[in-house]
């Protein structure tokens, strides 16, 4: 990266944002100006390693050039067209993905939450058309801590009271039971039950893993059960624990997937559910949609992460240096971490309070070259892109043990 002239600081322009832009992110002082690869540079032209990547949208690193050639071409030739009409790069997009995924039928969308939203929908009809719910009674069960999103519905069935306090009346139809808790699931789950919609692994909730066997045994309940399993894989999916999808750490395939993020390689936005076709197939035409769901542009470079998946290069570098990852913030445990949660390249670090917040600690971290973002309390989140070196993976740990020895 070069850097260029700015006749505006850092401080300047976040400045400017104050009296335009709406207050709903807190972000670090930080205003980034261009990127290549795990690093990113300021105005200024300091550099930082992202260990963050977009919540996971930037699996690939900044810039792929694999991702930034499939978006080029496709910028010459056609960008939008609308489902009104076909375009030409669709068909092989969902045709792929469908078959990375090993499910049958895709429905393209633009944001996770557009995913999660549409998952609903689908779940919902399906439970009617199929199941034989009555109109009007079906319902969905959800894990406590859940992040899906921040849409009326999604925070229907939120248990952040941030996210919820001061935008009911909530949507109904959803019941709340404690995520790793199959029998609390169990009791959830009746004939009503239209699908079971859980994260494999609760990334805001400060990465936290089930218990080995868990989503074998929700697998095994929601068929017994006559349900549907949804998994949102939005953050965990698409090589970011090691494999494909965060599932697939134990024989599941679920019924539905809610995938999002890195599937747009941090380019476009784009999202998906992708489904069993006899779930899938009960929409019919104008029942939904989404005027840049599945465009050209969204394709085509949906199609270039889904060539970088295939190779498992990617799921190979989560898994080798999720080792590295481990190791390091083994080290550090008693010397300022209290524990972490860790799956491939991606970390929930518990910070003692006496060292700081969670906040705390991503301002030290910043100061120090290295950007991460905090959750709840004391806890930050590391997810670094999968085009990590082990080197720089050091460095960025070296840089958390300094912030901590300092105090």
């Amino acid at each position: 990266m070069t850097a260029a002239v700015h006749t505006r600081s850092s401080a300047d322009l976040i400045s400017a944002e104050e009296p335009v832009l709406a207050h709903n992110y807190h972000p670090l002082p930080v205003v980034v100006a261009r990127a290549e690869g795990t690093w990113v540079e300021d105005v200024e032209g300091r550099r930082y390693l992202d260990m963050l990547a977009g919540y996971s949208a930037l699996n690939f690193g900044h810039r792929h050039p694999a991702l930034i050639e499939a978006a080029h071409r496709q910028l010459e030739r056609l960008t939008l067209t609308s489902r009104a009409f076909h375009n030409d790069k669709l068909a092989e997009f969902a045709q792929r993905l469908a078959r990375l995924t090993g499910l049958d039928m895709v429905l393209p969308m633009n944001t996770g939450a557009e995913a999660v939203e549409s998952g609903i929908k689908v779940a919902r009809k399906w439970a009617y058309d199929v199941k034989g719910v009555p109109a009007d009674r079906a319902t969905i069960v959800v894990a406590a801590e859940n992040f899906h999103g921040r849409t009326t519905t999604i925070v229907s069935f939120s248990t952040d009271e941030t996210a919820r306090a001061g935008f009911g009346p909530f949507t109904p139809g959803f019941r709340i039971v404690p995520y790793n808790d199959l029998a609390a699931l169990e009791a959830a789950v009746d004939d009503t039950t239209a699908a079971v919609l859980l994260e494999p692994i609760q990334g805001e909730a400060g990465v936290v893993i089930p218990d080995e066997g868990y989503l074998t045994g929700v697998r095994e309940l929601t068929r017994r059960k006559g349900c549907l399993f949804i998994a949102d894989e939005i953050q965990s999916g698409l090589g970011r624990t090691g494999r494909t999808l965060a599932v697939e750490h134990e024989p599941v395939v679920p019924d539905m997937l809610l995938l999002g993020k890195a599937l747009g390689g941090g380019i476009v936005p784009v999202s998906a559910v992708v489904a069993r076709r006899e779930v899938l197939g009960v929409l019919r035409p104008g029942e939904h949609g989404s005027t840049f769901g599945g465009n050209p542009l969204a394709a085509a470079v949906g199609t270039a992460v889904v060539d970088l998946l295939e190779t498992g290069e990617f799921q190979r570098r989560a898994t080798e240096l999720g080792v590295v990852l481990r190791d390091g913030l083994s080290e550090l445990v008693g010397k300022g971490v209290l524990g972490f949660r860790a799956r491939g390249l991606w970390a929930g670090v518990d910070i003692d309070p006496v060292f700081g917040t969670g906040r705390e600690i991503s301002e030290r971290l910043m100061r120090e070259g290295v950007l991460v973002k905090d959750t709840h309390g004391s806890t930050i989140r590391l997810a670094p892109p999968l085009t990590i070196t082990g080197d720089e993976l050091s460095g960025a740990l070296g840089a958390l043990e300094k912030v901590l020895t300092r105090g």
